[in-house]
């Protein structure tokens, strides 16, 4: 029997082309063998930078949510406060200028919370996700694409909403639980 290796890629790529390309994503086409040994195709959405997502906590737990109309779902979303970090920059930074940016927050204290990897099956989207303390405030620079409304609130008033389904961006589901099992001791 074959030792398994997790590190071998059984797809083998034959060509790949762009398809589409702007500052933030590029799609491409692969026509590949997949892992069966037949021909196939695979499209994938190249993520030019960093998923960034910030929970700020003061000294009571309370926390602040950003939400905003979100295009690619038609819809308004609650969320962590959330950005765009460069490849080529310390994420750290990039989180800082986000919670400036979103929230007019400026923190002493980080710590990351987790790295996850979103929608795997068709992008390579990176996920970072931090923990700010030790918070003090000034004025919010939102970017011109940006219509936000800012609310305080307890994070497990936070909790209940992931919980009840009343917020469903991936990014802050993920952090909110994982952050309320730390809180938990668990």
């Amino acid at each position: 029997m074959e030792a398994f290796n997790e590190n071998h890629n059984p797809w083998k790529t034959l060509s790949t082309e762009i398809k589409y390309d702007n500052p933030w994503i590029q799609l491409q086409h692969s026509d590949v063998i997949n892992p069966s040994g037949n021909p196939g195709i695979y499209g994938l959405v190249h993520f030019k930078n960093l998923a960034i997502g910030i929970i700020p906590l003061d000294s009571e737990n309370n926390t602040w949510i950003v939400g905003q109309y979100r295009y690619a779902i038609n819809r308004y979303s609650w969320e962590i406060p959330e950005g765009g970090g460069k490849l080529e920059n310390d994420p750290l930074d990039s989180a800082k200028r986000e919670l400036l940016e979103e929230c007019g927050i400026v923190a002493n204290s980080w710590n990351l919370l987790m790295e996850m990897h979103l929608s795997n099956s068709a992008t390579n989207e990176h996920s970072l996700v931090y923990v700010a303390r030790d918070l003090s405030f000034t004025e919010a620079q939102p970017e011109d694409t940006e219509d936000l409304r800012l609310r305080k609130l307890p994070f497990e008033e936070l909790y209940q909403l992931v919980m009840q389904g009343q917020i469903t961006d991936a990014i802050t589901v993920a952090a909110v639980l994982k952050l309320k099992l730390q809180l938990s001791g668990i």
